[in-house]
């Protein structure tokens, strides 16, 4: 049976399933990789550990957006 995870994504709760990945989680909110900078849980993850990373139950993120301007 699969296990469900409670998580923080920019404050509003969420709920994936267990071994999902940092970069999986972006798919799944349709979220470009190269255009953010996550913290978990207070710490900033370097992009190319977002395949490796792999979600935990309880886990708090932080996800921001780079957008241009002019």
């Amino acid at each position: 049976m699969e296990r469900v995870l409670r998580l923080s994504v920019n404050g509003q709760a969420r709920e994936t399933s267990e071994g999902t990945s940092l970069a999986a989680l972006l798919e799944q909110l349709a979220i470009d990789a190269h255009k953010v900078a996550i913290e978990r849980n207070l710490h900033i993850v370097p992009r190319s550990l977002y395949g490796e990373i792999r979600l935990e139950e309880g886990d708090r993120l932080e996800i921001v957006q780079f957008v241009g301007g002019g």
